[in-house]
């Protein structure tokens, strides 16, 4: 098991030539909603009312944050997993709908037959995530084929766990993508644990980026709780995917700081581990970031937060309103 100096000093933050401050108040802002709507979903799960699991991306925002906002959300598509509920918003997901998805009420994309990430929608350029983690890898390879095929200006982004990249899907998807030059960027979410198997376990290689030498592509590793460095480096690789030079990966390092889902109470993770992460909040550091800079003040992000809690809960209260969807649409779209 790898150990961590508690008393390591937390670097500090990068700092984009490529963002104005407005930027940065927009990305702490999408940051502080993926935060209040995970908080949100936990208190729901606890209350029995949260439709399926809840997968929390606590540790995970300027990871999601970041890589989405470095795409055009009018010409590019991602395909965020279930921990990435802060690209949804970077992409314009309304809170009122993604409360009927995620409490499977009248309205909701997947017709109440699911509760978690698992819709798509194409007016938004969001394609959902699929349970079998590495399984929607080579539906984003293929996307990026045929925007390639099509001459459309598209770059496809994609996510997978570090578990997932043990999946024969993924290593399928990157050789397929990087042999056919396709526009896709593929992030690695290395956040320590696949469900309770530490890293160790996992691979043997020193960094799971080292893996694009084999498929014959760019790969690198980041701090996955930087938002500005997580966006000036897919940032760059967008450039590149666009200019037809084909796929990158990228593998961000964070620290999934709740369990696998909220039924899962994570014992299995040291405590120091916790500890070591919890000093590099994404979330606490950028906005200590801003208010030092003078772009935000503490009194400014605080109310932030009440109000985007606020929209929440007024989200939630008008999806509990609504009905469940009738039991006819079980069947809808199913095949014998």
């Amino acid at each position: 098991m790898t150990t961590y100096d508690l008393n390591a000093p937390v670097p500090p933050l990068h700092v984009s030539s490529h963002l104005s401050d407005a930027d940065r108040l927009e990305l702490v802002r999408f940051m502080i909603m993926a935060r209040e709507f995970d908080h949100a979903m936990i208190r729901l799960y606890r209350q029995g009312r949260a439709f399926g699991g809840v997968y929390a991306q606590i540790g995970n925002e300027a990871t999601s944050v970041g890589a989405s906002y470095a795409l055009d959300r009018t010409t590019d598509v991602i395909f965020p997993m279930h921990r990435d509920i802060g690209m949804h918003f970077v992409f314009g997901a309304q809170l009122k709908q993604l409360m009927l998805n995620f409490l499977a009420r009248q309205g909701s994309q997947m017709r109440g037959t699911d509760g978690t990430g698992h819709y798509a929608d194409p007016a938004l350029h969001i394609y959902g995530n699929i349970s079998h983690l590495a399984a929607m890898m080579p539906v984003a390879a293929g996307y990026a084929l045929a925007a390639k095929m099509k001459n459309e200006p598209t770059v496809v982004l994609t996510t997978i766990g570090d578990g997932g990249t043990n999946v024969g899907e993924f290593h399928e998807a990157m050789n397929f993508a990087a042999v056919q030059r396709v526009p896709l960027i593929v992030i690695i979410e290395n956040n320590q644990y696949a469900y309770s198997t530490p890293r160790e376990l996992e691979y043997a290689c020193r960094q799971l980026s080292d893996r694009a030498i084999g498929y014959g592509c760019p790969g690198v590793t980041i701090d996955g709780t930087d938002v500005e460095l997580v966006y000036d480096t897919v940032r760059s690789f967008v450039e590149r995917a666009r200019r037809g030079e084909g796929p990158a990966l990228i593998e961000t390092v964070t620290m999934r700081m709740r369990g696998h889902a909220e039924h899962d109470d994570f014992r299995y993770v040291p405590r120091e581990l916790l500890q070591y992460w919890e000093k590099r909040d994404p979330l606490l550091r950028y906005e200590a970031f801003l208010i030092e800079r003078g772009i935000a003040t503490k009194d400014t992000l605080e109310q932030w937060h009440r109000d985007i809690a606020a929209q929440i809960t007024a989200a939630i209260d008008y999806a509990l309103e609504q009905p469940y969807p009738p039991a006819e649409e079980a069947f809808r779209n199913v095949f014998v």
